[in-house]
């Protein structure tokens, strides 16, 4: 068991050399995706919108307001996206605290902190995603955390990703990249930077 769980780690440490580590948030620090699909499901269900899971996961990496108008764009509706993106955040707090961390990527993250510069640049908005991280028990091994609301487009743009280093004081093709999803890959491509895609831990876990 010992020996699997150094395999995993192995698999994603971050590729030579760099100068800054970047995080995803969401199913990449942290186990949270079940949770914000939970969300999900109660937010449009009220309004008496059904939203699959497959529906879900292909939105990975999204803005909330950018997921609503595309909803709205797809079916018809007419869902307000600021009210949605309200509302999802605010239940989201209430079951926050349920969150657990990513053990394998969180571990990478405590190995490097106070030796290189470390960044989470999330789809999400800014005070989710550092509600998370702290529910996690993270917040402070990161220099900075950009969310929706720092730029003016999400991923599969490269803005967050941009803004991230340029925060930290880096040059963007230096910095290394933990993703979960098809979106935050190539917007982290499209900045310049190299990705570590976590979702290797998965396909290891099942050989």
């Amino acid at each position: 068991m010992q020996l699997q769980q150094e395999d995993r780690r192995l698999s994603i440490l971050p590729p030579k050399p760099y100068a800054a580590l970047i995080f995803d948030c969401d199913g990449t620090l942290a186990d949270t995706m079940p949770l914000h699909y939970q969300v999900w499901t109660e937010v449009l269900g009220s309004r008496g919108v059904t939203f699959t899971e497959e529906q879900f996961y292909s939105f990975a990496g999204r803005l909330t307001i950018e997921i609503v108008r595309m909803l709205n764009d797809r079916h018809g509706y007419n869902l307000d996206p600021r009210e949605i993106e309200q509302e999802k955040e605010d239940r989201y707090a209430q079951i926050a605290h349920q969150a657990l961390e990513i053990q394998a990527v969180t571990d990478i993250a405590r190995d490097h902190f106070g030796k290189v510069p470390m960044a989470v640049a999330s789809g999400g908005h800014r005070s989710v995603v550092e509600t998370t991280l702290r529910s996690v028990g993270i917040r402070e091994l990161f220099d900075i955390v950009v969310g929706a609301g720092d730029v003016k487009q999400g991923k599969p743009a490269p803005d967050l990703f941009l803004l991230a280093a340029e925060r930290m004081g880096v040059a963007s093709d230096s910095c290394v990249v933990y993703e979960d999803a098809d979106l935050g890959v190539e917007a982290a491509r499209r900045a310049g930077m190299r990705v570590v895609d976590v979702r290797v831990l998965w396909q290891n876990r099942h050989e």
